[in-house]
């Protein structure tokens, strides 16, 4: 209400001065006609400067934050990757039986395209990951994300992270995740039930963490190409990651 108010007296102030100089005008001139062909003038023009404000500068304003806190949200994406992303890719690559390793349309290069970014992300659009316990380690993925659950509680604190609706989806499965690892005392004794739901839930985070990875590859390569440079370098689905520049 306080701010209304002071709205509708700045809306009073205003139209006074516009009449007090309209007034002034007519005193000193005597041309009634003048003033109503240049006021005329001015409200016909009104419109196209409400299009020009409201629908071309604000949108180019718009934009512009939306890049701003694009660049911000890619900073975090950047921290989740180094601190844990990285290594959960890990795990979940060897749950898979090591299937993806050495795919050549996740091998990011130097060289690589915007088709090449294309092509993998239509390739990690049709993936059906075989996921099964047998092949990693439960209790070793149950210790990782049981030690970066303060640095992902942290991340979920940051309110930039709101407007990127799938990697909050990506931060949520990984919880979910967590908790099912927490929640049972021996992993060694599940049930084949159990099992499958495991292996549901490690499946659902590969993917999310697989499609996240990549935009983050794409917006490093587009924006960041010293940084993308080590990241394919040590990128685990290459045959031999390392970060010695060969």
């Amino acid at each position: 209400m306080e701010k209304m108010r002071w709205q509708i007296i700045l809306g009073l102030i205003l139209v006074s001065l516009s009449a007090l100089f309209y007034s002034i005008h007519y005193l000193v001139f005597k041309d009634a006609h003048h003033i109503f062909l240049y006021l005329l003038g001015d409200i016909a023009f009104v419109p196209i400067e409400v299009l020009l404000v409201t629908l071309i500068i604000d949108r180019v304003l718009q934009q512009r934050e939306k890049d701003i806190l694009m660049q911000k949200m890619n900073m975090v994406i950047g921290t989740f990757f180094s601190e844990a992303g990285n290594g959960l890719l890990k795990h979940c690559l060897a749950f898979s039986g090591n299937a993806l390793k050495g795919e050549k349309s996740l091998a990011i290069s130097s060289g690589w395209s915007e088709d090449d970014f294309n092509k993998a992300s239509r390739f990690i659009s049709g993936l059906k990951p075989q996921i099964s316990i047998h092949n990693g380690s439960l209790d070793g993925l149950k210790d990782f994300l049981l030690k970066k659950r303060p640095f992902m509680l942290r991340m979920l604190e940051n309110q930039n992270l709101l407007e990127h609706d799938s990697f909050t989806d990506l931060l949520w499965a990984v919880f979910h995740l967590m908790e099912e690892l927490e929640a049972r005392h021996d992993l060694s004794r599940l049930s084949d039930k159990d099992s499958q739901h495991l292996e549901l839930d490690i499946n659902r985070a590969y993917g999310n963490l697989l499609n996240e990875w990549l935009l983050y590859m794409k917006h490093l390569w587009k924006s960041y190409p010293y940084l993308f440079s080590l990241a394919a370098r040590t990128n685990i689905f290459s045959n031999n990651p390392s970060p010695e520049v060969r």
